[in-house]
């Protein structure tokens, strides 16, 4: 079946989104309204580039406090978020470790669906944010290996 790339609304015929490999990303539960993401599909598990973790019990209930140093700048910002797993993650070295596992909402374009984050300091990566396949899965995105910022800036949703 041939299909036909439309650089202009970012669309095969056959009706699946195209993102590239980097996109501008939001975290909205998390205070994040846009933050670039290196699009992984390599990567099994999304990971955030979290530093300061700290948890606590919330009514019998295992939170996080997290700092994100948001696009390179220093900001004295806590995030906070209900711990849904803890679980070994590989990192880029393929020692597993053991993270926390955050569920939040992520937006790409004008599309919004929840995903799991694990913390970790990826201070020496070049990517703050990466999303894996497990996120991306059941969305029918295809991701254009040689583009960047296809969907646009995320929309804020209300």
């Amino acid at each position: 079946m041939k299909t036909t790339f439309e650089p202009e609304n970012a669309k095969f015929q056959f009706g699946k989104d195209i993102i590239g490999w980097r996109e501008r990303i939001a975290l909205p539960e998390l205070g994040i309204h846009e933050m670039k993401a290196k699009i992984d599909t390599g990567a099994r598990t999304s990971a955030l580039h979290a530093l300061y973790l700290k948890a606590e019990f919330h009514n019998d209930e295992k939170w996080i406090s997290f700092h994100v140093p948001h696009l390179g700048e220093h900001r004295d910002v806590r995030h906070r978020a209900r711990v849904f797993d803890e679980r070994p993650i590989k990192n880029t070295s393929g020692v597993p470790q053991v993270r926390y596992i955050v569920r939040t909402s992520l937006i790409i374009g004008d599309r919004m669906w929840q995903i799991e984050l694990s913390l970790t300091d990826r201070d020496k990566m070049k990517h703050d944010l990466i999303l894996g396949r497990t996120a991306l899965k059941r969305h029918s995105l295809l991701v254009a290996s040689n583009k960047s910022f296809l969907a646009g800036p995320p929309v804020q949703m209300t």
